[in-house]
């Protein structure tokens, strides 16, 4: 990989989480330190109007799918107007409230096309997208959790089922699987894989959006072997429910449970969130062949948000080798 060409990236992840790196990571793809941005998106949704359209139609759950193609409309009127279309959620009291155009969009091009990626395709250029996106699996799936805390005896675990469901437990999550265990990777996310030059897990809902990636036997294959260099993303905060309790260092020692074999080039964190955990993260990324990268990439207002902005320097800095993180 030369350092001096635009790089390929592809990103995972699922919802806002996915939604604020694709902010950030089309800012390098305007200035071409990134040629080809891919998102993976995880598809396990079970609520809303996902949900709804899911059970209806048997298809994969179209909202974070939606998303990723939302944040990668340009900054043009054209961009930022099909932007607010697609993200645009009915009113009412009648049976469309709670759905989301772009979920119909989506929906509607799967039925007319009869291919997932084809009709994503479509939808991005409309958009006028800077890049693809792609779902990490062909069929729809759901996610299970072992969880403690929630049974009769504290101690005993208890299997929690659904997306929505295991984002809400009440309880501390063990682990998570997929259900069918080994759903079918989509050969393009595969390809697009292997030839990337980065790979970005990260940030989202660690146990519903981030780590689903490498419960998808291909997918997780193929990020082993690959020759992209990964960079792990680390949440600001703790999320009420699926990571209740959970540090920097708790979320990286997760995703090494999950993924053991999995070598990664860069764990970036905010520096403010880390605070005096730097040294146990430091030592968690180094067990998985990592640099620890601190830098300042929340929202300045102090809400647990990235900001597209500080975290695109960040990805330069990383990525293109032509800025400080400081």
């Amino acid at each position: 990989m030369s350092p001096n060409r635009a790089q390929a990236v592809v990103a995972f992840g699922g919802g806002h989480g996915l939604h604020a790196s694709l902010s950030a990571l089309r800012l390098l793809h305007s200035d071409l330190t990134v040629d080809e941005l891919t998102a993976v998106v995880t598809v396990a949704d079970n609520g809303g109007s996902s949900g709804r359209l899911r059970g209806e139609f048997g298809v994969l759950p179209p909202g974070d799918l939606r998303m990723a193609l939302a944040a990668l409309c340009g900054d043009t009127d054209w961009g930022e107007t099909w932007a607010k279309v697609l993200q645009h959620r009915f009113a009412g009291e009648g049976e469309m409230r709670g759905h989301v155009v772009g979920n119909l969009l989506i929906v509607g091009l799967w039925e007319l096309l009869g291919d997932h990626v084809d009709a994503l395709d479509w939808v991005a250029r409309l958009l006028g997208a800077e890049g693809r996106v792609l779902p990490m699996a062909t069929t729809p799936m759901d996610i299970t959790a072992e969880v403690r805390g929630i049974g009769a005896d504290p101690e005993d675990l208890v299997t929690v089922r659904g997306q929505v469901e295991v984002a809400t437990t009440d309880g501390v999550i063990q682990s998570v699987a997929l259900d069918p265990p080994s759903p079918r990777a989509s050969p393009h996310a595969i390809k697009a894989v292997h030839d990337a030059d980065w790979a970005v897990l990260g940030p989202g809902s660690w146990f519903t959006s981030v780590i689903p990636h490498l419960l998808v036997p291909e997918l997780r294959q193929a990020l082993v072997e690959t020759d992209a260099r990964v960079i792990v993303v680390l949440n600001l905060a703790e999320q009420a429910g699926e990571t209740h309790g959970f540090g920097p260092a708790d979320h990286l020692a997760v995703l090494a449970e999950h993924a053991p074999e999995l070598t990664v080039h860069t764990v970036l964190a905010d520096r403010a969130s880390v605070g005096e955990d730097r040294a146990e993260l430091a030592e968690l990324a180094a067990a998985l062949g990592a640099d620890l990268a601190l830098a300042d990439v929340a929202m300045a207002d102090g809400s647990p948000r990235h900001d597209p902005q500080r975290l695109a320097a960040a990805y330069r800095a990383i990525i293109g080798g032509g800025g400080d993180l400081g």
